[in-house]
């Protein structure tokens, strides 16, 4: 067989075509919804998942806590209010920073390693 033969050579047999020669709608659409289910699996779902895990650790933070911000500052948690956490860095040395400042525990990974992607 040549490729001239190969070119003629149906591939898929979804029915038959329409009087035009033009393929049917739905499987023009057929790459598109492939196209974003391979998105949806490979970049949302997971980003999903990051983010309820993120959320988690930060409403679970509570006084007494040793964590490290996204900064890199090392610290105590003193006081948890609903937007920010206060912090003693030294001795009465106190800030407050904000809860999503808060990457993870101290001496542990970060609660969702870095990707290396921004």
């Amino acid at each position: 067989m040549t490729l001239a033969g190969l070119l003629d050579f149906p591939l898929f047999a979804l029915g038959a075509p329409p009087a035009d020669g033009a393929a049917p709608f739905w499987v023009q659409l057929v790459p598109f919804a492939l196209i974003l289910g391979i998105f949806y699996f490979i970049i949302l779902l997971p980003m999903k998942r990051r983010q309820k895990k993120v959320a988690e650790f930060q409403g679970a933070l509570k006084a007494g806590d040793k964590v490290i911000t996204t900064s890199g500052i090392y610290g105590t948690i003193t006081k948890v209010t609903d937007r920010s956490v206060k912090l003693q860095v030294a001795d009465k040395v106190t800030i407050e920073v904000a809860r999503q400042a808060v990457a993870g525990y101290q001496g542990q990974e970060p609660v969702v390693p870095d990707s290396g992607a921004v």
